[in-house]
């Protein structure tokens, strides 16, 4: 019997192609699309407009299902938004209010894609579901996708051998060139459908979005043991900040938070934002290791690689690294395996 397969379908190029790859491979496909929660501009009115989501737009919509029409495979959309938003969104707005940094993808990733939708697609008697991540799982190793630029390992390192076991990631083998060559190939109508860098369910920026959300307090800025100024709300800062600052004088960079205070401190000195270790919670470990371990370590998603010894929760870099930040995904490789990571305190 063809194995089954639940498709995580955005309407993108990624994971249209992901299911093409899937259908030409022999495998029985159900695309599925999620819908998350919606924030509405007005947050007064009942009946007021609401910002589409840009995972879970309709245009996104019709575009998953066209291609779905296209592969003649079953097409299904799943209302995720109490979930994503409990989940998601007040995760988000929760750890923003503490003062911290947070990742909501991937929060989604284990909470949504790889938790809600996966016990779904098991409950449908599904073997499998699969994304358009860049990632690859081999051997019960989750590893890098083969485009090193587009790669998205890290934000997956919630995830367990005991889940991979259920999981597809059918683009991981290539880049993104390749992936648009086969929606070419196939004529998938999403070639050309443009990326988004910015957190899905923000609309407009994100200090909009924190500001309505969060009504965040004005305070004092400080430089130097001295106040300089005014901040407008700690949530919208984060830390190793440059521009949006306000003051003149500069360049100034964002140092720390001091929540309790309500004092936003900065500083002139670049040097200052540098650190060599970090402590680490929520751990999460995919495969198994030993302390202390000598790893390849990630505090955020655009920085590179760093040498790092990691022991327990403590982590020991060989070199300085810039703007360490509380609340950020520090995510740990072996060469191309991701080991695992935790959230940086």
């Amino acid at each position: 019997m063809k194995k089954k397969v639940v498709v995580a379908m955005s309407g993108g190029v990624d994971s249209s192609v992901a299911a093409t790859l899937l259908k030409r491979d022999g495998f029985d496909v159900i695309g599925v699309f999620m819908k998350f929660w919606q924030s509405r501009i007005d947050t007064n009115k009942t009946d007021s407009h609401r910002f589409e989501n840009r995972c879970c737009s309709s245009e996104a919509e019709k575009r998953a299902r066209v291609v779905a029409v296209k592969l003649k495979i079953p097409f299904y959309v799943f209302n995720f938004e109490k979930e994503f938003k409990a989940k998601v969104v007040d995760y988000f707005l929760k750890e923003e209010r503490a003062g911290l940094t947070p990742n909501p993808c991937v929060v989604c990733n284990k909470e949504i894609k790889f938790g809600l939708l996966l016990e779904k697609a098991l409950s449908l008697n599904a073997d499998y579901i699969a994304t358009g991540h860049y990632a690859r799982i081999k051997n019960d190793k989750l590893i890098k996708g083969k485009d090193g630029k587009k790669d998205q390992s890290y934000f997956l390192w919630k995830l367990n051998k005991k889940i991979l076991k259920n999981i597809l990631f059918p683009v991981g083998e290539y880049n993104k060139i390749e992936v648009k060559g086969v929606a070419k190939r196939f004529k998938l109508p999403v070639v050309d459908v443009p990326e988004s860098q910015e957190i899905c369910f923000v609309e407009n920026t994100l200090i909009e979005f924190l500001t309505k959300y969060l009504k965040p307090k004005s305070g004092d800025m400080v430089c130097g043991g001295g106040v300089v100024g005014k901040h407008i709300g700690l949530p919208l800062y984060t830390i190793g900040q440059r521009k949006g600052i306000g003051l003149a004088g500069g360049p100034y960079y964002v140092l720390k938070k001091d929540i309790k205070k309500n004092i936003l401190v900065i500083t002139k000195d670049e040097k200052d934002l540098y650190r060599k270790e970090l402590s680490v919670k929520n751990l999460n470990w995919i495969s198994n290791i030993s302390f202390p371990m000598k790893v390849r370590a990630k505090i955020r998603y655009r920085t590179k690689e760093a040498v790092a010894v990691v022991d327990k929760n403590k982590v020991f870099f060989s070199k300085p690294q810039r703007a360490i930040t509380s609340g950020q995904s520090i995510v740990f490789y072996k060469g191309q395996e991701l080991l695992g990571g935790g959230i940086i305190v």
